[in-house]
């Protein structure tokens, strides 16, 4: 399927997960899950080229990341070595941060650029035409997107599959209960309340219902564990001849015309649930049971392992780029206009337009007034039917016996398109394998994504970039610290607290003292 909006490019959804999933297929090893026992979400910036004179549009992943985890409030770094999240879309857009400065890099030193032109503004640069940028997620985003209703008129994860056509057009019947099970099991992991407030989430963050209905989905409900890493009748389920040939025709259906038949007569008013707590100051959660569970449209921080957070959920964040753009402050000292996201695609999982609008687009669609260079650029949103094959529930489909508890995986992959060490690899903020001797020493132990490792690679742009084509924001003497830095870019600035005042008055903010790094 083909989709044109207005000036965007043409996106098939499916070439796009296609092309991302075999991009992370061809990266070494190191870092990627076990397979059958770890999952992890992946997110990639793809940019989009469309040919001149032509319907041609090439493209290419610029920038791609996978990871789950967030590091505890007091584990924050003032020297700003330490990566504070690890999501995927965050992995992912600051991978594509560095793509960008060294673009810029390049084209101010006259080496030429992919992806800038000259602005006729003094030392500004702008993108070439033709030039956009996409997001693909292989997971909904963790927060207030993930608050997606269970009936019929959304994902129904509870329906019963009642037939099966396969490629013959013979129609599989009698499988109803089975197809329940493999549903449940497939696409969530029911953890405790304890496991709900510790674990760092991804497609865990959307949470089993406690109670979705006094029927078939309390009955789905019992085979699913209270405490997942015991040998349970789920894993004898996962285990079992009738459970594989089940997954077998399912997949085959899907695969080759999609034709599976899902019961909707009897929609069930309950919603999937986010691990995200809300912030501190407003309104919370009422915890009622269905519908009643949870606030929607409100700020959300990523829970972590016992130790509270401080970042915002990624609904949060892509609703941010959808505002003051995805390029941050330091980058828009450079250009003549933020950048946005013209589509966002998500991979085959729990998904809703109506969640996704809500979240990104109709919390900001109120703000006002912002300064030239910024916008209210909602993306489109598309999603594809090809699943991540690290995705939760494909992993428990490949789960073996004496594998393990399936878990999210702990270590976060980058890659970004840069010559110089484009894959990087962490763990609770650090590079993957570091020793305990190595933590002493900055260089060692940092993430290429950490704040001081692209602050360093921003101050290279500007020390390569001749005075007489300075950007004026960067004609100062005052400026020494990162934070120094990121408050000259003023109209940046003014932007971001536009959008605060408008749309997300509680949003945190951040600790100066975290951002004096030079």
């Amino acid at each position: 399927m083909l989709i044109m909006a207005g000036s965007r490019p043409v996106v098939a959804p499916d070439e796009i997960a296609k092309l991302c999933y075999e991009h992370f297929d061809k990266l070494p090893r190191r870092g990627k899950p076990e397979a059958g026992r770890e999952w992890t979400p992946l997110a990639a910036v793809v940019k989009m080229t469309q040919c001149a004179n032509s319907n041609k549009v090439e493209k290419e992943v610029v920038s791609l990341g996978t990871g789950t985890k967030c590091i505890g409030q007091t584990a924050m770094s003032p020297k700003g070595d330490v990566l504070n999240d690890s999501h995927a879309e965050v992995i992912a857009r600051r991978g594509c941060i560095r793509y960008l400065i060294h673009e810029l890099h390049t084209a101010v030193t006259g080496k030429g650029s992919s992806v800038y032109c000259q602005s006729m503004h003094q030392g500004k640069w702008r993108l070439q035409p033709g030039i956009s940028f996409l997001l693909f997620i292989s997971h909904t985003p963790c927060g207030d997107a993930s608050i997606i209703p269970v009936n019929g008129r959304h994902f129904q994860p509870w329906a019963s599959v009642t037939s099966i056509q396969n490629n013959q057009g013979t129609v599989i019947g009698g499988l109803k209960r089975k197809a329940e099970v493999l549903i449940s099991v497939q696409n969530f992991n029911r953890p405790t309340r304890g496991e709900k407030d510790t674990e760092e989430t991804k497609q865990e963050d959307l949470l089993i219902p406690k109670r979705a209905s006094p029927t078939s989905l309390s009955k789905i409900g019992d085979e699913c564990p209270q405490n997942p890493s015991a040998k349970t009748h789920q894993e004898n389920i996962l285990h079992s001849s009738a459970f594989s040939e089940l997954a077998r025709i399912t997949s085959s259906a899907s695969s080759i015309n999609h034709t599976v038949c899902v019961d909707l007569n009897s929609p069930v008013h309950d919603t999937l649930r986010t691990g995200a707590k809300s912030v501190p100051g407003g309104l919370t959660d009422p915890l009622q049971p269905g519908l009643g569970y949870h606030s929607t449209g409100l700020l959300r921080v990523k829970p972590g392992r016992g130790e509270p957070t401080l970042s915002l959920s990624c609904s949060d964040k892509m609703a941010r780029w959808g505002v003051v753009g995805f390029q941050g402050a330091l980058l828009s000292h450079y250009l003549e206009e933020a950048l946005y996201f013209s589509t966002v695609v998500v991979g085959k999982c729990p998904f809703s337009q109506d969640a996704m609008q809500r979240a990104l687009i109709t919390r900001c669609s109120n703000v006002s007034d912002l300064p030239a260079g910024f916008s209210l650029s909602p993306p489109v949103f598309l999603q594809s039917r090809l699943e991540f094959p690290f995705s939760q529930a494909q992993t428990r489909l490949q789960h073996k016996s004496g594998q393990g508890r399936v878990t999210p995986s702990g270590a976060a992959v980058s890659w970004c398109n840069v010559p110089d060490q484009p894959l990087d690899v962490t763990a609770n903020g650090f590079k993957q394998g570091v020793t305990k001797r190595a933590l002493s020493t900055s260089k060692a132990r940092s993430s290429v994504l950490c704040k001081l490792e692209l602050f360093h690679s921003f101050l290279s742009l500007v020390s390569s970039t001749d005075a007489s084509v300075l950007p004026d924001s960067l004609r100062r003497n005052d400026l020494h610290t990162y934070l120094d830095y990121k408050d000259a870019s003023e109209i940046y600035q003014k932007a971001w607290q536009l959008l605060r005042n408008q749309a997300f008055p509680l949003w945190p903010r951040s600790d100066r003292d975290l951002l004096l790094f030079k």
